[in-house]
């Protein structure tokens, strides 16, 4: 429970109990616990998404249930993308780029992809509902936090830490094997729930596509920190995280234009 309640208080501004001093195993294995989060995260917005669509177009309903996800993060890993994107722009050393993502000011190359993150996003959710389902498209919203939760943890898993310290380097050294393969049946059988429930079958074509891809995703980001920053930092676990509902929401829709009818 204590794992449970530090992933909440690292990915989310909800209000949970204290924990009060935690090691840094226990910091590590809260990892595990990632997709949890986006669960709640993604219910949320399934249930706001149904009351928004009674009163709002669907355009400015995609616009309030974004800003509902933003909200509930805290614009946490929105300032992590932020912060990743301006060290990446810059033309110093591993160093320079290291102070530049602990540096709290946002620069052009933040700004730029924030908002093109968001337009992504926007237009995305909005052509995710032209080409399904209602149903389908509740299916979307609901694994979007959770998938995007999820591709942090292999991140974390492969990679090393660019900092000597830090929380980033918390969870580097102490998420293993075991936080991985939870938070992946996690996913799993969450995902495969929410198909059930949606589709009454338990098909895992709906959702067998999206965690391999994320995978290769954050291996590929592990892979291009390593060059860049000599290992990834917080700020770089939340540009996965939004790059990755940037994917997920791409796959989704390449999958409703080209695979259903």
């Amino acid at each position: 429970m204590k794992k449970l309640l530090l992933a909440f208080q690292f990915l989310t501004i909800i209000p949970v109990k204290d924990t009060g001093i935690v090691s840094d195993r226990e910091v590590g294995g809260s990892a595990a616990f990632f997709p949890l989060i986006g669960i709640v995260q993604g219910a949320l917005l399934v249930c706001a998404a149904a009351t928004l669509l009674r009163i709002f177009p669907i355009g400015l309903t995609n616009l309030l249930v974004m800003l509902l996800l933003v909200i509930t993060n805290g614009a946490l890993h929105l300032d992590g993308l932020a912060d990743t994107f301006d060290a990446i722009a810059s033309r110093g050393d591993r160093q320079k780029k290291l102070a530049i993502m602990k540096d709290s000011t946002i620069g052009p190359a933040g700004v730029i992809a924030i908002v093109f993150v968001l337009m992504l996003k926007y237009l995305l959710l909005n052509e995710a509902y032209s080409s399904s389902t209602p149903a389908t498209y509740y299916l979307i919203l609901f694994l979007l936090p959770i998938y995007s939760r999820w591709a942090m943890v292999p991140a974390i898993f492969h990679c090393r830490s660019a900092r000597a310290d830090g929380l980033g380097k918390a969870f580097i050294e102490n998420v293993g094997v075991k936080e991985l393969l939870t938070a992946t049946a996690l996913s799993l059988i969450f995902s495969l729930l929410a198909v059930f429930v949606i589709f009454h079958k338990p098909d895992l074509a709906h959702v067998a596509f999206s965690l391999p891809a994320l995978y290769i995703f954050s291996l590929i980001t592990v892979w291009f920190c390593g060059r860049r920053f000599g290992g990834m930092t917080g700020d770089t676990f939340g540009a996965v995280s939004e790059l990755s509902e940037i994917l997920f929401l791409m796959m989704a829709v390449i999958c409703l234009r080209n695979f259903t009818s």
